[in-house]
């Protein structure tokens, strides 16, 4: 390669590597996988190595990656996004690491350690979180500063959302400490509480997180911190700055310190010495890591000993004395067979892939969505593509690139819809959305069995219709809205393919049985927009009734708890609507609850004004749980905090939740110890776990 040549790709290199440090650190959506990076920005070295003229110092090599929002230049002077926090600087750089996907390289580096510091040391291994990094400052034992990495020099203050993460203390414990320090780690989001969070995103009808990461990383950023505080957030700790260790002559002593001190810092930490047991720590958590309970992404080693640290420096962009050996994931090759365009209740159109099936990490995957037109367009997809598969967290199917080689020649690219697939009307996309949307509302029938299906759900109305027999119903027009369903016969149902007798009693009980939901799991079923489980339980505790919701202007919706203006707005915007209002007064009619009853709800009760978080299960359905203990005044809640008055543990706990509230002091107590506070609830409550899928058929 000449050095014309030479410059073409480092000019490609840098850009592609540019555009997707912005998807990943901004943007929350990286496109190219880890190792697919990686490797562009290992050739983007050596080019620079040989060809050492045409190195700036704004290459991707010379800085680390930065999620300021204003870090990525549109080139007129703007940024593409506004976080509105504040900017402050690094007093010492928060720099990135140097990491590797190979044992050779790990041993090549403690070679290189070993060779510079013939004397001997030790090595501290420790696990590679997969969040987003946090720089906290302790002054006189108290939290004064929390910053993003942001660019390494400039990151965003999130003092007041760090705040809202149960296992940060505000103040430390003990004695010791430094009057003032920084201590650096990464926020993270457990897998529980990710599932959780996807699952409420979903009911509101967007998109889910592709990973842990990019939804800790989203969660950190947002305005309101009180929504913070809901999204079950932790903190792991590992780095201390050597400028301010003097109590302690070893990175694992300072550490042990700052635990000490009440701060996360995480125990499965060891010293290994030499590469023999250094390697022995690789494989060990190769495997084990997929038993924790958050995402990490490979080990990091350090030199443990200060005095080798300051021995050994710094490049401009990391350590010498660490590197990081991260996992590969698991991917597959597969073919492309054909892409579907899913509309779902809200309206967006999200195309899906149907990939030729192919084992992947114990399962096997035959779908993989694309999330918008961008990502489409930004794998380069063209019809029949082989493409590579791999699990985000081991858990939802994701295309990361593309095999060009295998492409056959002259392959169309996709076109995506300019009209909605299933009605034919024109899509629109909203100004600062990455989707498109059908605005056909009511006449759309993808839209319209998707909110079917959304109201008979387990945590909504609870009736037996899953998609089958939602698309029955439909199809034979016996069902179109919400209302219908209470209009069923038993002569009707019993014309469904398959249906007899028991299966059309079933349905009919469970019917019954839906109208004895609380309001705010009728709120939930209507499918207003952005409008889950705890954002309805918290419109049925403030306003009481629907007449009153219906009622209220924006400004008073923002009155409520935790509704926000796009969520206000998006209420008002519902009961606008005449067919909506029609709606409320078939179900009304029918019998369902539109108003907060004393059972449901009691403000008064043993268990108020307290928040109580349950982990394992009881002799009662989790959901029966919950409607006992907000029944009795209490309130509910996903995530472990200073403000938790106590975890109720049922049989098999999670280990996480038990370990945050033992961290944060919280009273951990049993089923059994409930009752003693409050009467053992009666049958009423008990209602049964729902079951999956559709009827079983007899």
């Amino acid at each position: 390669m000449d050095i014309k040549q030479a410059e073409t790709r480092i000019r490609e290199l840098r850009e592609i590597l540019w555009e997707n440090s912005r998807l990943y650190y901004v943007e929350n959506a990286p496109l190219m996988s880890d190792y697919e990076f990686d490797q562009k920005m290992h050739e983007l070295e050596a080019l620079e190595k040989q060809f050492p003229s045409l190195i700036t110092s704004d290459s991707p090599t010379r800085k680390v990656g930065s999620d300021l929002s204003s870090a990525y230049d549109r080139g007129d002077g703007t940024s593409r996004s506004e976080s509105g926090f504040r900017k402050a600087q690094h007093r010492y750089p928060m720099l990135s690491l140097a990491n590797t996907y190979s044992l050779e390289e790990v041993q090549e580096f403690v070679a290189r350690a070993e060779k510079t510091i013939p004397e001997g040391f030790s090595y501290s291994c420790e696990l590679k979180f997969d969040g987003t990094g946090i720089s906290l400052t302790y002054r006189n034992g108290h939290l004064v500063q929390a910053l993003t990495r942001g660019d390494g020099s400039v990151g965003d203050d999130v003092t007041e959302n760090i705040k809202h993460i149960g296992n940060i203390p505000l103040d430390l414990k003990g004695s010791g400490w430094p009057d003032e320090f920084e201590i650096r780690g990464e926020i993270l989001m457990p897998w529980e509480a990710f599932l959780a969070l996807n699952r409420e995103r979903e009911d509101i009808g967007e998109a889910p997180f592709a990973n842990p990461r990019n939804a800790a990383s989203g969660s950190l950023k947002l305005i309101d911190p009180r929504e913070v505080g809901k999204r079950g957030l932790m903190c792991t700790l590992y780095h201390i700055p050597t400028e301010y260790i003097d109590f302690a002559s070893s990175h694992s002593g300072a550490l042990d310190k700052a635990s000490g001190w009440g701060l996360p810092v995480s125990s499965d930490r060891k010293i290994c010495h030499g590469i023999g047991e250094v390697e022995n720590y690789l494989h060990k958590w190769e495997t084990a890591r997929k038993g924790l309970p958050y995402a990490t992404d490979g080990v990091v080693i350090k030199i443990d000993e200060l005095s080798a640290q300051l021995e050994l420096g710094y490049t401009a962009k990391f350590p010498r004395w660490a590197v990081a050996y991260k996992f590969k994931s698991e991917e597959a090759l597969t073919q492309v067979l054909s892409i579907d365009y899913q509309v779902g209740r809200t309206g967006a159109v999200t195309p899906v892939a149907n990939l030729s099936p192919v084992p992947l990490s114990g399962t096997t995957v035959k779908r993989a969505t694309l999330n918008n037109e961008d990502q489409m367009r930004l794998l380069d997809l063209h019809d029949g593509d082989w493409v590579w598969v791999e699990k985000g967290g081991e858990i939802i199917p994701k295309i990361t690139r593309v095999e060009v080689s295998r492409r056959t020649p002259g392959a169309a690219v996709p076109e995506f819809p300019k009209v909605c697939p299933d009605c034919g009307t024109p899509l629109f996309r909203p100004e600062g959305e990455a989707r498109w949307f059908c605005p056909n509302t009511d006449g759309c029938p993808m839209q319209a069995k998707g909110r079917l299906i959304h109201f008979a759900g387990r945590k909504a109305m609870n009736i037996l219709a899953g998609e089958a027999t939602v698309e029955q119903l439909y199809n034979l027009s016996l069902v179109k809205t919400p209302a219908d369903f209470y209009d069923l016969t038993r002569s009707q149902l019993m014309t469904l393919d398959g249906w007899k007798e028991r299966s059309a009693e079933r349905f009919l009980e469970s019917l019954e049985a839906s109208k004895s939901a609380g309001f705010e799991r009728v709120l939930f079923a209507l499918g207003i927009r952005y409008v889950g489980e705890e954002t309805a339980k918290s419109l049925a505790r403030h306003f009481g009734d629907v007449d009153s919701l219906a009622a209220a202007t924006v400004e008073q919706l923002m009155d409520a708890e935790d509704i926000g203006e796009v969520i206000a707005r998006s209420i008002v915007d519902f009961f606008a609507d005449g067919e909506h209002l029609d709606q409320v007064r078939r179900l009304r009619e029918h019998g369902l609850r539109f108003s907060v009853g004393e059972a449901r709800f009691n403000s008064d009760g043993a268990l108020k004004d307290m928040t109580i978080v349950i982990s394992g299960t009881y002799s009662i359905s989790r959901d029966a749980m919950k409607a006992f203990i907000e029944s009795n005044g209490g309130k509910c809640s996903s995530s472990i905090s200073s403000k938790t008055s106590f975890l109720l543990a049922g049989s098999k706990p999670g280990p996480e939740k038990l370990r945050k509230a033992a961290s944060l002091g919280v009273k951990v107590i049993s089923e059994d110890d409930l009752y003693e506070m409050v009467p053992r609830p009666d049958t009423a409550v008990q209602t049964p776990e729902p079951e999956d899928g559709e009827l079983t058929l007899f």
